[in-house]
């Protein structure tokens, strides 16, 4: 039995890499290891551990690694402790494997201590532009990386010229549209009727048009986001329609972003805001799939989105140049500006599906080439 080793450091990690896991899991030839880290174990960040258990998970191993403060220099500062920690979880451990997803900091350091360690790495998501430091880390994972699974066409071609193996690189979607297309099955209409028991704020139809805001820290541009998140709060606020409101993920500046929603609140700006640390993927893709519009600049509403067909407004320069649909309008972080791009998405309304990011079968692929592929340690460079 071949073991693969998962490492999942927060929200986002697990919805990315969820449907590889049940894969690996249910092969016959592999077996999961599943290492949690950083904020995927704090409550402040909604406890994903806790949603990974109650998906029938087994955790390996348990990692705190992030250091509090949400600064620059605590990002580095937690990919250093990361690194001092997980080579004796893999020692420990002795995958075959090590799966890494994206473009995290934790990404990072899983990346350095495997490939130190000369454990063969896979990596999920490479490939794709976008800005900010986390493109910085995916091309960099992408040279450690020995198995490439992406999510494009474009990005399989740009690995490609980042001097990998055509062979080693496997187009196989991307592993979140596989949990969006089995929940767009399903009804969740009760649990979304018990919506407004957790989160804090107000309550509202959810029959009617509502906004979702999903908003998080451009590490590159530090110090910005309390400016940023007030321009996407004061145009959803004057849109006059209820919003769902998500807190922001750890990089940093998170700090920036929750300190401009608590004044928000404190204000008593927040009428027909609800405001949630952390919702299950299931919960949340239904709500995408219900939504008027989302505003922000998470991944997910270049990716899901586009599959979905939920209107979108990318504010700021977080996902620039990612490949993208035709239900996102770009926007700087200017209330003005994102208030034009609601008014436009209202009049247009849903958009039809533009499956850029996969078809809903990344997960199995991901196993059946785990399960089969042999690499050498030692990378070579193709010219």
């Amino acid at each position: 039995m071949k073991k693969i080793c998962v490492v999942v450091g927060s929200r986002a990690n697990y919805s990315s890499i969820k449907s590889a896991m049940l894969a690996i899991r249910e092969h016959k030839d592999l077996t999961l290891q599943l290492v949690v880290s950083a904020s995927a174990l704090l409550d402040r960040y909604g406890a994903v551990v806790k949603l990974i258990e109650q998906d029938g998970f087994e955790v390996s191993a348990r990692l705190h690694m992030l250091i509090e403060g949400e600064t620059p220099v605590t990002m580095a500062k937690s990919t250093g402790l990361g690194l001092m920690e997980l080579p004796t979880i893999f020692d420990q451990l002795k995958p075959d494997v090590v799966l890494t997803v994206g473009d995290r900091f934790e990404t990072m350091a899983t990346t350095l201590a495997a490939a130190y360690m000369n454990i063969p790495i896979a990596h999920t998501m490479g490939g794709e532009v976008s800005g900010t430091i986390d493109e910085s880390i995916r091309h960099a994972v992408t040279k450690f990386a020995h198995i490439h699974f992406p999510a494009s066409q474009d990005a399989k071609e740009r690995i490609i010229k980042l001097g990998e193996r055509a062979e080693n690189v496997h187009l196989v979607g991307c592993p979140r549209i596989d949990l969006v297309a089995q929940i767009l099955k399903q009804d969740f209409s009760a649990p979304i009727k018990k919506l407004f028991e957790t989160g804090v704020g107000d309550s509202f139809d959810l029959s009617k048009p509502f906004l979702l805001i999903s908003q998080h820290p451009v590490t590159t541009e530090y110090g910005e986001g309390e400016r940023q998140i007030n321009a996407t709060l004061r145009a959803a606020k004057e849109i006059g329609i209820p919003s769902i409101v998500l807190w922001p993920n750890s990089d940093a500046g998170s700090e920036d972003i929750s300190r401009g929603i608590r004044k928000w609140r404190e204000k008593k700006l927040d009428q027909n805001m609800h405001f949630f640390k952390n919702l299950p993927i299931d919960i949340y893709v239904t709500l995408m799939n219900k939504a008027a519009c989302l505003i922000g600049n998470s991944s997910s509403g270049i990716r899901e989105g586009a599959f979905i067909g939920t209107p979108v407004i990318n504010v700021g320069s977080r996902q620039v140049a990612r490949e993208r649909g035709h239900n996102v309008i770009e926007v700087e972080h200017d209330h003005e500006a994102i208030l034009g791009a609601i008014r436009q998405h209202l009049a247009h309304g849903r958009y039809k599906m533009d499956p850029i990011y996969g078809d809903g079968s990344a997960g199995i692929r991901i196993a059946n080439i785990l399960a089969t592929s042999k690499v050498e340690i030692q990378k070579r460079i193709t010219y």
